[in-house]
Formats: C-alpha cells, structure tokens, sequence
C-alpha cells in the first residue's frame, strides 16, 4: 500500500506483530480446514488473531493461536449491514487489522465495499468489481476467452432448446455449473458442479434453475485421470506481480474428481506456474488467489475450471523452507514488508483428515490405491488441517462434531424410515 515504507526481511518470522488478524466467513461450515490454517499461521508468528465463527461449536473455536472469536450478530446479511458488523468488529479489535476473506462471497463484499473499510482495515487494492467477475463462472468462461485462456467451452442454459444444443455440441458427460454458486438456497442439495451423464440429468437441472440468481452452465466435460487435476496458490502485490505462489497436484478429492483437495502435493510446473502469473498481470489481480486446473494431455493443455478471488482452503501446503506462505506474504507486504525469494519445498504433501477417507475408498473401488497406501500417505503426510501436537484440541473438536452430525444424520432417518 502507498504511504508505508518497505523494509525487506529475510524471513518469515519477521511479521510485524503490532497488526493484528481478522479471519471473516460468511459460508457457514464449521469444518472449514482453512479457517484454521490462517489462525495457526499467523498466530505461531506471534501475530494476534480473530476470526467470525459460527459459535463455540467451531472446532476453530478451541485454537490456541486464536485471540478471540467474533460471530455475525444480525439476521439479515447484506453487504451494509455485514460492513457495519465488521466495524464493530474493528472497533473491539482496537487498531487496524489485516481483513482475510475466506470465502467467494466474503471477497465480493470487501472489494466492493474497500472504500468503507480501509479506515479500519488493510486490504489489497484490488479492482472492487474484478472478485465479482471472477467468482461468476459465466463472467469467468468470457473473460477467459478475451484473454486467451485454455478453458472448456461454456454455455449458459435457459431453455429446454439451449439444452438439446448443448448436448448435441458438447457431448455426454459434460460438467454442470451454477455461475454463482453462494446464491443456492441453504438446504436445496444443489451442487455447485455436478457430473451430468444422461440427458434426464440435464433437463432436470434446467428445471432447478431459476429464482436464486445463479444462471446455469454445461460445460465440456475434460476426461479426468490419475494426476490431471492441478491447483495453484499465489499472493500477488499492488504491481500485480506473483510475490510467493506454488503448484500443487490434487491427488485426492471430495467428492472424488471434482471436490475440494482432501490429499495434495507441491509439485514444480514451471508451464501451469508461468500460467497463473500471467494471468495474474493480464486482469491486474491484487491479493491472494486460489486456481484450479486440468491437463488434457490430448493436446498438453491446463484448461481452467475455477478462480476464487481469495484464499485457498489448502494454502498450508505451500510453506517454503523458510516457514512462509501465501497468508505471510500476504501480512508482511501490506505492513510494509516484503519477504526474500520463497525456497520451494517440492514433495510437500497435505492431507484433510475428516474428508480423506471417502475419496480413498473411491479410489481403492476402482484400484489406483491400497489400504497401505492411503495409509502411508495419512502417516507421512507433512502437513494435517486438523492435527497439530502443539494446538490438538480442534482437531478433538472437529472429531466431536463429526461424530454428532454423523449420529443426527442416523437418527433422522431411522425416524423417517
């Protein structure tokens, strides 16, 4: 930011722990990894952390690393009202903090909203209209083929006859996508992406689609295989230059092949690396992203499936040599402070211990994968979300919590037989 003068640190221990942390959600899950990975990374830097939780419920919630949890007061969530909680926020906090969204539709808001919050919080100086265009899977499949992007041909469904068009010119199975996925209603079981193999599924998509704001997308579906889903994490400065980023290759996911990366490995990809930083420059991005990518190897391309505007739930993965990361680099650039190059820990693996399983079972089913195997990836994976000997007890929590939603779950369908 302009106006504060830099002094280069060698390391990321030298975060300047005068500037507090707030961690803002609006999605509510409790058994948001990264949630904690943001309150454990700054917090073991000695910088003090706060984070909107749903309630003492949240494993989060049991951090030693947090300084304090705030929850949303009001009923009704729109962006004046959310702006106005968040000062009072800021308020408690007592000084001027670091404001960290950790959700699409939290990013929307602090961009669009920058001008009201700045005089209480640090934040990029993002373009307030680009995480909007961004989120917008729609917006998005345009802006990539203004700029040149590989991307899966898109095309927005309205009608039964947009339907038959889009079967006949992309083929089954293809990838349905709700463009602006935080508008579903809570409770409709409407997937963000869903996997669409008969015309059946297709039409009764088109009649879900209507009344919550979200348009619905076909796109073609890119034949997945063992090691073709890759992801990339960067914090970009006021330059729109990369200042620390990584590549990752998902190896795991929830729900398998198209969910949120339950096993990942840092891999060097110098191509899909070179990629993401043009991209980057191309829109002019400011702050932290979250990519995730496909490799046809058909014709040796990374098509583009998602841009989140904000931090990445598995950004623990990418800490360098020197104990930095994306949310440090993040921390040490807008308090004037910049680290020296990343040392790259290529190898490093990450692991979500209560999504894990399921993607591992899928994968034992189809015999990429042994139970020693998986095994040995849960015992030497470098990094857990939820396990830390030195912070144990949200991992005890979330342990707590899925055992009781399990129970509930069980209870209800006995009940309903």
């Amino acid at each position: 930011m302009s106006g504060i003068s830099r002094n280069r640190v060698g390391r990321a221990a030298g975060l300047d722990t005068a500037v507090p942390a707030l961690v803002m959600r609006l999605d509510d899950n409790i058994f948001h990894h990264g949630t904690l990975a943001v309150v454990r990374s700054l917090g073991r830097a000695g910088v003090e952390v706060h984070a909107v939780l749903e309630g003492r419920h949240a494993p989060v919630s049991r951090s030693r690393y947090l300084n304090r949890m705030h929850t949303w007061q009001g009923t009704e969530r729109t962006p004046a009202a959310l702006v106005a909680e968040l000062g009072a926020m800021a308020e408690r906090i007592g000084r001027r903090a670091l404001l960290i969204p950790v959700d699409d539709q939290g990013a929307i808001i602090v961009a669009e909203h920058a001008a009201a919050l700045e005089p209480s919080f640090l934040l990029p100086r993002q373009s307030p209209t680009l995480p909007r265009r961004l989120a917008d899977k729609a917006e998005l499949a345009e802006l990539c083929r203004r700029l040149g992007i590989a991307q899966p041909e898109t095309r927005v469904i309205a009608t039964l006859g947009d339907v038959a068009s889009a079967v006949a010119r992309l083929g089954l199975p293809l990838m349905a996508k709700w463009a602006r996925p935080w508008l579903l209603p809570k409770g409709a079981r409407l997937r963000s992406t869903s996997l669409v193999q008969r015309r059946e599924q297709a039409v009764r998509l088109l009649g879900q689609a209507g009344g919550h704001g979200s348009k619905l997308l076909f796109q073609r579906f890119v034949p997945d295989s063992p090691g073709s889903d890759w992801f990339f994490h960067g914090y970009f400065d006021e330059n729109s230059s990369c200042l620390f980023g990584g590549t990752g290759r998902k190896e795991r996911a929830y729900p398998a092949r198209s969910g949120l990366t339950t096993f990942g490995r840092w891999l060097d990809n110098p191509t899909l690396e070179a990629v993401a930083h043009e991209l980057g420059r191309a829109l002019g991005y400011r702050g932290v992203l979250d990519l995730d990518f496909r490799h046809d190897p058909r014709s040796d391309a990374y098509y583009l499936l998602d841009f989140n505007p904000r931090l990445g739930a598995q950004f623990g993965l990418f800490r360098d040599g020197d104990d930095l990361d994306v949310v440090r680099a993040l921390h040490l650039d807008l308090t004037g402070r910049q680290a020296g190059p990343p040392r790259a820990a290529y190898g490093r693996t990450y692991l979500v211990e209560n999504y894990d399983t399921v993607p591992a079972l899928y994968q034992r089913r189809s015999r990429e994968i042994t139970w020693r195997q998986w095994w040995g990836s849960v015992r030497g994976a470098d990094e857990l979300a939820w396990f830390s000997a030195d912070d144990p007890r949200p991992f005890v929590a979330m342990g707590g919590q899925t055992l009781k939603r399990a129970f509930t779950r069980l209870s209800h369908r006995n009940r309903n037989g």
